[in-house]
């Protein structure tokens, strides 16, 4: 691996996509169900990568080609081999819910004071955080690492390469059940983040109020924080105003469930001496921009897109922050939530109760609503699209939520009103 590691050191950095190819990088040929990239490997070095790792035994002999019998492999042995050059702290976070705002929002506080690299939109799985360590500098003086999970041990995995010295887990509910099968299943590979970091003596930043997290919990080294998290929330509408210690800052996320993000990006900025105005000022000017409690105006409409992704927890949540919000017209448009297996039809049962309950003008989009909804329910975004065309919404606060794969964001007839 030393060898290997030299020469990443000469390139620009790592690539994994021949589209998106940059002068004098490193290119690893990953490959899945759909693709190969092996196939493009001596096409890559003729377009400027400066050396290849690849499965392709044709390109053995060629000097600026790595072969080798897994290329996965080798990438995310790489990531862990320039992990273990860096001194700086490394602060990992996963998560059911939130993740990747605190994510977000821990890097906004912590960019005012210290140099930071962070994980890249959601590039959290076993070759997002490969790249996300590999793109770290020496320079850098902290790491900011989100891990996410979809099946059991894969936090491990991920904190085997990663070595977090510091851990925060936003909260742990149901999702992905279909791939952990059990809640019990979900709440030990999560948790694994803790093990990790106690192991390597470090830091674990815990919600306290959270009895999942704090049982069975035993670290000399623990910041706890999110006592009274929620009286310091001083306004809502549909923005989140809060109090940093003394300090009331203006937000530009939505959803009472947020306090406990912004909470959390607060403790860890006052752990690193950042003083509560400058966390005050970062955390209000941080603007999200991935469909995560994004509010924006369209026509008459207000529309909360929350679409990036949806669990059982995440929807009651995001429907229970609209009931609170002042609006004479309230409507949810709602996704089908995936990977929940057997608990799916309770799920969304669930969940449409909710919406009858809460006197929210709801439509449903996917199969699985189609399961327990008949009335306003749409087999697919085509299908909505057109009943919307034929009916505006108009004058209401409209919250879009569902799994990504919903391709809710081509819910053009609201979202381009």
């Amino acid at each position: 691996m030393e060898k290997i590691y030299e020469k990443y050191q000469q390139t620009s950095g790592v690539c994994t996509d021949s589209r998106n190819l940059t002068p004098d990088c490193l290119f690893v040929c990953l490959k899945g169900a759909n693709f190969d990239g092996n196939k493009f490997a001596a096409e890559v070095l003729e377009q400027g990568a400066k050396y290849v790792i690849t499965e392709n035994r044709d390109l053995q002999d060629n000097p600026r080609a790595i072969v080798v019998d897994d290329a996965l492999k080798a990438l995310q042995r790489l990531a862990h081999y320039h992990r273990q050059q860096l001194k700086m702290p490394f602060i990992g976070i996963t998560g059911t819910n939130g993740k990747t705002t605190t994510k977000e929002l821990i890097n906004a506080v912590l960019s005012t004071t210290y140099k930071t690299t962070c994980t890249k939109g959601n590039l959290n799985n076993h070759i997002g955080v490969p790249l996300t360590l590999l793109s770290i500098k020496p320079t850098d003086e902290m790491a900011i690492v989100e891990m996410g999970a979809n099946h059991v041990g894969e936090i491990d995995d991920l904190c085997k390469i990663a070595e977090p010295t510091f851990g925060l887990i936003t909260n742990i509910g149901v999702a992905h059940i279909e791939g952990f099968g059990s809640k019990e299943n979900i709440i030990k590979t999560k948790k694994a983040l803790y093990e990790h970091v106690i192991a390597n003596k470090g830091t674990l930043f815990v919600n306290e109020t959270d009895e999942v997290l704090r049982q069975n919990l035993t670290h000399d080294k623990i910041v706890f924080y999110g006592k009274d998290a929620e009286k310091q929330i001083v306004s809502m509408n549909p923005y989140l105003r809060i109090r940093v210690g003394a300090v009331e800052v203006d937000t530009h996320l939505t959803g009472s469930y947020n306090i406990w993000n912004f909470m959390a990006a607060a403790a860890i900025g006052r752990y690193f001496h950042i003083s509560d105005d400058v966390i005050a000022e970062a955390l209000g000017n941080y603007v999200p921009s991935n469909h995560r409690s994004q509010v924006n105006r369209i026509g008459s409409n207000v529309i909360i897109s929350d679409y990036y992704n949806a669990n059982l927890t995440s929807m009651t949540a995001a429907l229970k922050n609209l009931a609170q919000l002042e609006h004479p017209r309230k409507v949810a448009v709602l996704g089908d939530m995936r990977e929940l297996g057997d608990l799916s039809v309770e799920a969304h049962t669930e969940i449409s109760q909710l919406v009858e309950n809460l006197h929210i003008e709801g439509y449903f989009v996917g199969t699985e609503f189609g399961r327990v909804v008949k009335k306003n329910s749409f087999a697919d975004v085509e299908e909505a699209n057109d009943y919307f065309t034929k009916n505006p919404l108009e004058n209401a606060m409209i919250l879009i939520k569902g799994s990504n794969s919903m391709h809710l964001n081509k819910l053009t007839a609201i979202l381009e009103a």
